[in-house]
């Protein structure tokens, strides 16, 4: 993938030059005239002259003047200041596209980068969204078993169809987020010893909001927030309260994968 960008400068809030109107005024210095200049770039010879009477306006000194008379029945030049600014418009150039080749060269951080804009993007109805990084996976006959590391010592797996696995691309090492809906989220006080649910993590209470017929309860998870979604006939028998230690509970099944 390559990375292209332009450079432009700007005086306020105008566009004072770009790298259109650097190759008009080298046009200019070329040939000596407006005109011909316009007429090398292919456009019109007003257009020329209004880009060079907004640069001449927006600079401290002209960039560009007239001529008159002397051996070759004057012209049109470029000032001191116009041949500064060619010069030092091109050096910026060069640097600018160093530094989007260097971007481009460190290929981790131009995924990582493109991953983060896809993650600030990605609207979901799901309160939780876990991010973190892929340490296993293991694949049988119709599906695969993917371990996700969360942080902070919690592991999390998801169980997906090879189909998903394949169209996913995933690999070890690689960075996904995983998505619980608030309603799959079992609680419990004790660790179960029993269960069929893959995923059992430990967390502390940090909030209640109780509801007409469900109630919220947020769990701090290491650094992670997670939301559970109760009635509040379990909430009554649960008694949660903020701060306690409580276990999050859900199956593997209800954890959904995205890259």
């Amino acid at each position: 993938m390559k990375l292209e960008g332009r450079v432009w400068l700007k005086e306020g809030d105008k566009s004072f030059l770009g790298s259109g109107r650097i190759e008009l005024l080298e046009k200019i210095a070329k040939n000596g005239s407006i005109a011909k200049a316009a007429k090398e770039m292919g456009m019109s010879y007003k257009a020329a002259w209004d880009a060079v009477d907004a640069m001449n306006n927006l600079s401290e000194t002209p960039l560009v003047e007239r001529n008159t008379g002397g051996k070759n029945g004057g012209g049109t030049t470029l000032t001191p200041k116009g041949e500064e600014i060619v010069e030092v418009f091109k050096a910026l150039e060069k640097k600018y596209e160093m530094f989007l080749n260097s971007i481009a060269k460190d290929a981790s951080t131009f995924d990582m980068l493109y991953k983060n804009i896809r993650r600030i993007n990605m609207k979901t109805s799901a309160r939780n969204q876990l991010f973190g990084k892929i340490t296993k996976i293991v694949k049988g006959a119709i599906n695969s078993e993917v371990e996700l590391d969360i942080g902070e010592g919690n592991v999390i797996v998801s169980v997906i169809t090879n189909d998903s696995l394949d169209s996913l691309g995933f690999e070890v090492g690689e960075e996904a987020y995983a998505i619980v809906k608030a309603s799959w989220i079992i609680l419990a006080k004790e660790k179960p010893k029993k269960i069929s649910a893959r995923n059992v993590l430990e967390g502390v209470v940090k909030a209640l909001i109780p509801g007409a017929v469900n109630s919220e309860i947020k769990i701090e998870v290491g650094d992670k927030t997670l939301a559970s979604v109760i009635t509040n006939d379990a909430v009554d028998e649960l008694k949660p309260k903020e701060g306690e230690k409580i276990f999050v509970i859900f199956k593997a099944s209800n954890v959904i994968l995205g890259a």
